[in-house]
């Protein structure tokens, strides 16, 4: 990959951040204030590094005191450089990684109805030179704090821990989460397994069209990259989610991973 596709994929991370349109006078900054215990506590009982970013001023406006004990950083020049200082630090085949999930989670979340927004969380597990130097990896949880009167995706919680895997040859692990059903959906592409016993038979065009919306592609943007009008789109998702028995497009993603169709 290039150094224009890098940047190109960054770029395309920035702009879904500037998709949302958020009210200013609207959002209430107080809920931040009754989330620091909490928050404080979540630090000090797993000895974990907590910080919240905030999607409409586009930075970090809390982390917890012990965050630079992670990584062995100064505290103050974390909060002076925000999250452009930690993301210098990411191994840059993860970094690379990392922005092209977060552009696949951003397009599913502006997908989810507001009630679901919440149900979900994404793990990353990456690499990052801590203070002496020396890459480590980290496991970190995204999930979203808030939202604002309108469903925008406000405020989003982070929660950083050492892993206990430290082969630092391994490059970056990726899976977003449902707690509240327990399903997870891999951005790595599960190993095929056979089919054979199998008794559904999704058509070549119904298995291009759901690896798209696993990928984050919404169906005006498959309809568009397909040539093809968004009724068909949509009547070729609604026949995988039949087929599949699934409920909605996130579990025909699990279901088609599981049974190595994608």
């Amino acid at each position: 990959m290039t150094e224009n596709d890098s940047l190109q994929i960054y770029t395309t991370y920035l702009q879904l951040l500037f998709q949302q349109e958020f009210d200013a006078e609207a959002l209430d900054y107080s809920l931040l204030d009754k989330h620091k215990p909490l928050l404080h506590q979540l630090a000090n009982l797993g000895n974990s590094g907590i910080s919240v970013f905030d999607l409409y001023k586009k930075e970090h406006i809390f982390y917890s005191p012990n965050f630079c004990n992670l990584l062995g950083y100064d505290l103050k020049q974390i909060e002076e450089l925000g999250h452009d200082f930690i993301d210098a630090k990411i191994h840059p085949d993860d970094f690379l990684e990392l922005t092209k999930n977060g552009i696949s989670l951003l397009k599913l979340f502006f997908h989810f109805p507001k009630e679901e927004k919440l149900d979900y969380k994404l793990i990353n597990e990456f690499r990052i030179l801590n203070a002496e130097n020396v890459y480590i990896r980290v496991i970190e949880q995204h999930q979203l704090l808030e939202l604002d009167a309108n469903g925008n995706i406000w405020l989003s919680l982070s929660i950083i821990d050492i892993s206990p895997n430290q082969d630092v040859n391994i490059g970056m692990k990726a899976q977003i989460l449902n707690f509240k059903t327990g399903e997870i959906i891999p951005f790595q592409k599960e190993e095929p397994k056979d089919k054979n016993d199998i008794g559904i038979a999704l058509t070549k065009r119904e298995i291009q069209i759901l690896q798209m919306v696993k990928d984050g592609y919404l169906s005006k943007e498959i309809s568009d990259q397909l040539s093809i009008s968004l009724h068909t789109v949509n009547t070729h998702r609604q026949r995988v989610l039949e087929k599949l028995g699934a409920n909605n497009s996130m579990e025909a993603v699990v279901f088609a991973s599981k049974l190595g169709l994608l």
